[in-house]
């Protein structure tokens, strides 16, 4: 929300940040990512300032335009350095910039793109992520992917701060409401709450009020503007963080983001019930710098230091208005289509998620608001959004954007750009035209069996007729690429989590064509009944992502990851993959088939596998992930490892023997960074707990084996290793 008003919150007057800039202007170690709009570097506030592009779906520069203007300005709340128009407050540290909005497109950031930024920026080293924006929600719930990547930041020490969201209502958006998040709401000078900004119960544990109005920062086409929102609010939180973060470095400390959240949360201030009786509507309370400093470095009391913001006047037009000086606004009462002055995009677009209830085709209405304790059904500076499922918007000055982007320039592939996923084959036409095409090449088909018709058939026998071609029936698409795979090349080939595609492979280099006939061959054995041998249930994909999306026929846009060589490529049936593995374990050990562990280890191999299928299910894109996809496809580690686990056991308080392999049963699945790896090689322990549901005094039993996934193809190291450890 832009906003008009003749007060601009000062920022370096925000009671307690001037003494904290007093130690610290931020430590340069300390990395805050973020996921927002494109940003404009070159801006003047930017110059000295340590920030990093990370690559992502959105490869387009910084423009003008509504998601450059988000991105830029949350960026310079964080990053503007001292001496230029826009005095962030963690300028000394390091920035990570991933893009996540386009403006290039209409439409919404997907939880599973948010997920996929979100394990990105912790790959590149983030301390703290910045999201202003989200998704309104009925409760908690999200993207089993985005949970998994906001679990992925608090098991590795990375702190999600995101914006509550500007809906005005008892609500909650994701990520926000996410556990170990910490929420950020939006307040005035006077330290009340916005009626705007969002007060879900979940908040009430994990959100904190901040600076909301009038806060000034860099507009992407140059110069300043003023907003309001709890996406502005937002990154005075992170920027608050990262410098607490930098005194923990400074006092020889290792950065706590979790705990510097757990003083903030403690630390903050209530609000007094004679100034607002609906006292939920602050959340856990305000922000209180000095408490949460006395918290972080004495682990004392919470220092109470109330003190009103100070306010700048206004220039006389502080906002920088678009091309136009117009922007598009929906009336909430007629539906026209008006145009209205509009110093710059409003801060209030996720709102109108809150009350739009048409698809993408149908126009919106929306909920916005003028002051901040008002809302209306038509302030001059709104914009309105549509709104589609599972979609992440920004919580500031617009609707997220989505769309087709122009492919970038490939990258020098570090290791944070491989892909070993695990999943089903798909393809795709991406438009009609494409799709209609292959209608034209491919042959008439027999009604019995789908065969192609020769073109020297004279008559079909009785009962048997020519049917039309249908491109999207696999096993026509099959039989027609068997004698022309270089038509490969003209599907977009799709790797799939159940239904929803998640890559889009492109073969590459000197062994493409060997990658596509190895991808016809996957398609030809998913299309076989269960029942036959050939029958092909799992797919594993090994990678390197490019940076560039490939929009389908659906309007989905995917990530495409380039395959180079079929190495890593395979294609398997569950039970196959686990006859095989006994069948070497049979050897191997000089075990019969109808041994008791043989028995046990199917058991437990399909227990394994339909774990990290299932539960355990992910992107293939951190290492950790990567290294528990490569264990689901070399599952004769685990199998080797397992064998002896299942050994023999005198049973406790008696003289006889009994054989774990009656009761022991996979309990976890555990991955650590691991202590012993080769030089420049990412390794990581895979740790499988055992436990036997029948004998709660037997002690549980750890299976570890270690996995380098450094290389596009990776590889175990060494022999499994076995212990016992207490139940």
């Amino acid at each position: 929300m832009a906003d008009t008003q003749t007060n601009v919150i000062n920022i370096s007057k925000i009671p307690g940040l001037d003494k904290l800039w007093s130690e610290t202007k931020g430590d340069s170690q300390i990395c805050v990512a973020i996921l927002d709009g494109p940003v404009n570097q070159s801006h003047p506030c930017f110059d000295g300032a340590k920030l990093t592009r990370v690559q992502s779906m959105i490869s387009e520069t910084a423009s003008t335009r509504l998601m450059s203007s988000h991105g830029t300005h949350i960026t310079s709340i964080i990053f503007g350095q001292p001496s230029s128009e826009v005095r962030g407050i963690a300028s000394a540290c390091r920035g990570l910039i991933v893009p996540v909005f386009s403006d290039a497109r209409r439409g919404s950031l997907s939880q599973l793109d948010l997920a996929r930024a979100i394990n990105q920026a912790v790959e590149q080293g983030a301390h703290v992520i910045n999201i202003s924006g989200g998704q309104l929600v009925q409760a908690t719930e999200a993207d089993p992917m985005l949970a998994k990547a906001v679990k992925f930041c608090n098991d590795n020490g990375v702190l999600i701060v995101a914006a509550a969201g500007n809906d005005g209502c008892q609500c909650l958006h994701v990520p926000a409401a996410l556990p170990s998040v910490l929420a950020v709401g939006a307040m005035n000078a006077q330290g009340l709450p916005f009626d705007f900004s969002n007060w879900g119960e979940t908040y009430q544990t994990q959100g904190i009020l901040a600076p909301g109005k009038n806060i000034q920062g860099a507009e992407s086409g140059g110069g300043t503007a003023l907003k309001s929102g709890t996406s502005f609010a937002t990154p005075i939180i992170s920027g608050i963080v990262a410098l607490l973060l930098s005194v923990q470095m400074q006092r020889g400390e290792k950065p706590d983001p979790q705990a510097v959240r757990k003083a903030l949360l403690k630390s903050a201030l209530p609000c007094q019930p004679e100034t607002i009786p609906e006292k939920h509507r602050c959340l856990a309370g305000r922000l209180n710098i000095p408490g949460a400093y006395a918290l972080i470095t004495q682990g004392g009391q919470t220092v109470v230091f109330e003190e009103k913001l100070a306010t700048l006047p206004s220039e006389a037009n502080p906002l920088n208005q678009n091309e136009s000086g117009v922007f598009p606004l929906l009336s909430s009462e007629t539906n026209d289509l008006i145009e209205q002055p509009a110093p710059h995009p409003s801060a209030v677009g996720v709102q109108a998620a809150a009350v739009a209830t048409t698809s993408e085709s149908s126009p919106p209405t929306t909920l916005t608001l003028t002051s901040e304790n008002t809302m209306t059904d038509m302030p001059s500076n709104a914009v309105a959004l549509s709104v589609t499922p599972s979609n992440i918007q920004p919580s500031g000055n617009c609707g997220c954007a989505g769309g087709q982007v122009a492919p970038s320039v490939q990258p020098s592939y570090p290791n944070q750009s491989l892909i070993y996923a695990i999943g089903t084959l798909g393809y795709d036409f991406g438009t009609e035209a494409r799709r209609d095409t292959f209608k034209q090449l491919m042959p008439l088909v027999r009604s019995d069996n789908l065969e192609p018709i020769l073109p020297e058939t004279t008559s079909l026998p009785n009962g048997v007729f020519a049917i039309p071609p249908n491109p999207y029936d696999a096993r026509q698409m099959r039989n027609y690429l068997e004698n022309n795979l270089s038509e490969s090349k003209s599907l977009i080939w799709t790797l799939n989590l159940e239904l929803t595609p998640i890559y889009a492979i492109e073969p590459q280099g000197s062994f493409a064509f060997q990658v596509y006939e190895l991808l016809r061959e996957f398609l030809a054995g998913q299309i076989l009944d269960a029942s036959e041998a050939e029958y092909i249930e799992r797919i594993s994909i090994p990678g390197i992502s490019t940076g560039r999306t490939v929009r389908l026929f659906s309007g989905q846009v995917v990530p495409i990851i380039e395959v180079t060589n079929t190495r890593g490529m395979y294609g398997w049936k569950v039970n196959n993959l686990i006859e095989s593995v006994l069948a070497a374990v049979v050897s191997n050990e000089n075990l019969r088939q109808n041994d008791e562990r043989i028995l046990k280890i199917r058991y437990s191999l399909e227990n394994f596998l339909q774990r990290i299928y299932y539960d355990l299910r992910n992107l293939g894109q951190t290492s950790q992930e990567r290294a528990l996809n490569y264990s689901a496809t070399n599952a004769f580690q685990y199998a080797s490892g397992l064998i002896n686990v299942l050994r023999d056991q005198r049973r406790p308080r008696t003289g006889t023997n009994t054989p774990q392999a009656e009761t022991m049963q996979l309990d976890s699945i555990e991955l650590e960074k691991s202590p012993f790896c080769r030089m420049d090689s990412d390794c990581w322990d895979i740790k499988l707990k055992f436990f036997d549901p029948e004998n709660n005094e037997r002690a549980k039993k750890v299976l570890r084996y270690t996995v380098d996934v450094s290389d596009i193809m990776p590889v175990t190291l060494g022999e499994p290793k076995i212990w016992d450890v207490a139940y």
